[in-house]
């Protein structure tokens, strides 16, 4: 068990997610009645209510919605600062994704990213975001296993 704060990721709405993040793939849900993504998964369209949802791979690319960055540690397993971002899917701009970047990086409304895969301690595996032109940029640290 470790000190970062991992997601529930065995339930029947995140489940497939993190399944597909384990091998490299991004997913979202996708509606067939309105043809809008969504994320994060549930079993009704957050835009038009109905059930006729699926899977769709995403390239793993999108663009930069918004950002804000912690200064107030609210666990200690997240040490400030760290900037949150909130990614549009390309292909499906209403699936908007979380990611979570060490520091306070410059960024831009619009700002093309792509995501990598983060390991947690346990295994988890979640998908993260950094900018296209950036090397890598670090998510925050993940204690060892004891």
């Amino acid at each position: 068990m470790s000190e970062f704060i991992e997601p529930v990721d065995f339930d029947r709405d995140t489940g497939p997610f993190f399944a597909a993040a384990r091998e490299g793939r991004l997913v979202y849900r996708h509606c067939r009645a309105c043809a809008r993504g969504f994320q994060v998964p549930g079993q009704y369209c957050r835009h038009c209510g109905s059930a006729d949802t699926e899977w769709r791979d995403a390239e793993g690319t999108g663009t930069l919605y918004t950002w804000t960055t912690v200064h107030h540690a609210v666990h200690p397993g997240y040490p400030t600062p760290y900037t949150v971002v909130v990614v549009a899917l390309d292909g499906a701009p209403d699936a908007r994704f979380l990611g979570c970047v060490r520091g306070e990086p410059l960024f831009q409304v619009g700002q093309p990213m792509r995501v990598w895969y983060q390991t947690l301690a346990d295994g988890v595996v979640l998908p993260n975001w950094q900018p296209v032109d950036a090397g890598h940029v670090d998510a925050l640290p993940t204690p060892d296993p004891p």
